[in-house]
C-alpha cells in the first residue's frame, strides 16, 4: 500500500474516533446538565419549603402572642373587677373594661377559654364567694394555658397533656 492510503486510513480512523468520542462526550454533558438542572430545582423547592415553614411558624407565634395578650387583658380586668367588688373601689369603669375584655376572649377563643372567662364574669354578677372567684380564675388560667400550648408533649411534671381540641 502506498503511504497515501495508509495516511488516509489513519486520518479517517482518527476522525471517526474523534466523532464517536465527541458524540458520547456530548451525550454525557447533556445528561450532566439535566442532572444539575434537576438538582437545582430540588434545592430551590427545599428552600421554598423552608421559607414557607418559617413563615407559618412566625405566623403561629404571632397568633399565640396576640391570644396571650388577650387573655392577660381579661385576667387583669377580672382582677380589677374582683377587687372592686370586694372593696367597693373601682366601680363601673371596671365593669366596662371587663365586658370589653370578655368580648375579646370570645373573639379569640377557643370556646373552652371563653366559657372559663364567662365563669368569672358570672361569679362577679352573682357575687360569688372569694374562694369561688379564685377557683374560677384558676380554671380560666388553666384553660388559657392549654389553648396557648404549641405542642402536645408532656407537662413539666411528666403527666400527659390532654389532646388539643
Amino acid at each position: 500500500m502506498s503511504e497515501w492510503v495508509i495516511a488516509l486510513i489513519t486520518a479517517a480512523a482518527a476522525i471517526a474516533g474523534g466523532a464517536v468520542t465527541g458524540w458520547f462526550g456530548r451525550s454525557a454533558g447533556i445528561r450532566q446538565a439535566e442532572a444539575a438542572r434537576l438538582a437545582g430545582e430540588r434545592q430551590a423547592d427545599a428552600m421554598l419549603d423552608t421559607v414557607r415553614m418559617t413563615l407559618r411558624e412566625q405566623a403561629s407565634v404571632r397568633v399565640l402572642d396576640l391570644r396571650r395578650q388577650t387573655y392577660v387583658r381579661f385576667l387583669d380586668a377580672a382582677e380589677r373587677a374582683v377587687t372592686a367588688a370586694r372593696t367597693g373601689v373601682g366601680g363601673d369603669p371596671g365593669a366596662v373594661t371587663l365586658s370589653s375584655a370578655l368580648a375579646e376572649v370570645a373573639l379569640e377563643g377557643p370556646s373552652e377559654v371563653h366559657r372559663a372567662a364567662c365563669g368569672i364574669v358570672d361569679g362577679l354578677r352573682g357575687q360569688a364567694r372569694p374562694d369561688e372567684m379564685e377557683d374560677a380564675k384558676e380554671y380560666f388560667v388553666a384553660e388559657a394555658r392549654r389553648a396557648l400550648r404549641a405542642d402536645d408533649g408532656p407537662e413539666p411534671d411528666g403527666t400527659a397533656r390532654p389532646a388539643a381540641s
